[in-house]
């Protein structure tokens, strides 16, 4: 049997990789991607999880990355609306920040550089009157109101994983890329099984690099390529804290450095502060939230509500890593948020695609402009075509997911609402196929804690490449926040045993 060759492989399983794998399998291109840990295992689940244009980066005259990323912001939101929906962030003023009329200005243009048309536009809030400032301290007297949206991260990375294998594509977690070479008109590849050490060869007429933080370790070390293109690594950190407001809303702070910070509902039970901005040395695999930074974020929101965030009410701390593309400017905060693709070949055949930096929002046109560089390698490469589809479980209205949730607490009535609310969160319409046949709780299997039940998690290890609890927990979900040390361990223990008796996972109900 011959072996088999791939059009394309692509390195990297956070949300640039996984999302070219999705464009390109579903324009009929043979895909292998190979990830070394996890789907979404570091930078991609690591983010403030907005879908947005960019405030701030209007200020640095960032247009055209503002205006890619405000029209993106709408075509991603109905595309899921089952991970993304809109929020209404208040930006209080004061005055030290810049004129009222001028933060109105760059709010106009926010509404309008990107054509809204779903959203709502920008509205002022008299702080003395509205809900939304009774948290904050007595000085803030005025606010805007302005429409950005939220996306769980690394759902957002399962599942476009989860829709290019659908479409054909070959997805490897736990597997490095050891080597890549061009040989005889191809590239070849050494993978290694990171849990088992098992080494593979295969072959692609095609190269992506989409990497992260490691963007530049594969090209000069992995690939053995010179580069003049660099990265610079800046760390994002943030924390989580119970429940500091109780209305829905979030919050963006400006500080006195420039910087801002934003205070956004997570969870339900939970609110989610951050980020910073500082260049990281070191592994980007092993980026924590300093001492100084979980300091900074508390002081940051302190100065704007009436009760003093500390440290003591933080219950869950995370940080990751930007690849930003070296642009030279003097500060982190500065570094262009844009991405930049960098294409080599040799005599107009095995092309290697580097992916520099990059949001969150633009990752579906990123995909979209890897594809157009290897489109002239392809001629019969199918058409620009995710725009308008759907990602699993997303098939339905933006506002439908309430309506969803009714609909499976009536299908399943042993669910309560916030069980069924959460499963079309993570789900979408694809909710009832974890359910199953279930009639009860008991046909779920074990409870593990909170909600989490035998059934979903053989879901997640079957369907969305989960391996372990950390997997299950804190990247397929944020479970982890509700289950203790032990019962995270019971987890883990369940897995495992599951996985070494070499039996077929199936939930015991």
């Amino acid at each position: 049997m011959a072996e088999k060759i791939y059009d394309l492989a692509i390195i990297g399983g956070g949300v640039n990789g996984c999302g070219v794998a999705r464009d390109a399998a579903g324009r009929g291109l043979s895909v292998l991607l190979c990830e070394q840990g996890d789907l979404a295992e570091a930078t991609s689940s690591a983010s403030t999880k907005l879908f947005h244009g960019g405030l701030r980066y209007l200020e640095f005259y960032e247009f055209r990355l503002v205006r890619k990323a405000l029209i993106e912001r709408e075509v991603l939101l109905s595309a899921m609306p089952h991970i993304s929906w809109p929020l209404r962030f208040v930006l209080p003023h004061h005055r030290g920040m810049r004129p009222r009329w001028l933060l109105r200005l760059g709010l106009f243009i926010y509404d309008h550089l990107g054509g809204r048309k779903v959203l709502p536009p920008t509205r002022g809030l008299d702080l003395s009157r509205d809900p939304v400032g009774a948290p904050l301290k007595p000085e803030f007297r005025y606010a805007f109101e302005y429409s950005d949206c939220w996306v769980e991260d690394s759902r957002l990375v399962v599942l476009n994983a989860r829709d290019a294998a659908d479409r054909g594509a070959d997805i490897r977690t736990r597997t490095r890329c050891e080597a890549a070479r061009r040989e005889d008109g191809h590239w070849s590849l050494s993978l290694r099984d990171v849990e088992t050490g098992a080494e593979t060869k295969v072959r692609s007429k095609a190269l992506v690099n989409a990497a992260g933080p490691w963007v530049e370790d594969v090209v000069l070390n992995r690939i053995g390529e010179n580069s003049t293109h660099r990265i610079r690594l800046v760390r994002g950190s943030h924390i989580v804290t119970k429940r500091i407001f109780d209305h829905d809303k979030p919050y963006i702070f400006q500080q006195s450095d420039g910087r801002i910070v934003f205070a956004i509902p997570y969870e339900t039970d939970f609110t989610l502060i951050g980020t910073t901005d500082a260049d990281h040395e070191g592994d980007p695999g092993a980026a924590e939230c300093t001492a100084d930074e979980r300091a900074y974020l508390c002081r940051a929101v302190s100065e704007y509500f009436r009760a003093p965030v500390t440290e003591d009410q933080i219950v869950w701390t995370y940080s990751g890593v930007r690849p930003l593309y070296d642009d030279g400017v003097s500060s982190a905060t500065q570094a262009t948020r844009d991405y930049v693709l960098k294409l080599s070949d040799h005599d107009g055949r095995v092309p290697l695609v580097n992916v520099f930096g990059g949001k969150i929002t633009t990752y579906r046109r990123l995909a979209k402009a890897v594809l157009a560089k290897l489109d002239q390698y392809f001629p019969g490469m199918g058409p620009d075509w995710t725009a308008s589809a759907p990602l699993p479980g997303g098939d339905f209205p933006v506002d439908g997911a309430e309506a969803i949730a009714d609909a499976l607490v009536g299908d399943y009535p042993f669910l309560d609402q916030a069980f069924a609310r959460r499963l079309v969160r993570a789900y979408g319409t694809q909710a009832p196929d974890v359910l199953g046949t279930a009639r009860s709780m008991a046909d779920l299997g074990r409870c593990f804690g909170w909600n989490l039940t035998e059934r979903e998690v053989v879901w997640l290890i079957e369907k969305e490449w989960a391996r372990s609890a950390e997997d299950v927990v804190w990247r397929r979900s944020k479970i982890g926040l509700r289950l203790t040390k032990d019962q995270i361990s019971a987890l883990e223990d369940w897995i495992a045993a599951k996985r070494s008796s070499g039996r077929e996972i199936r939930a015991s109900g």
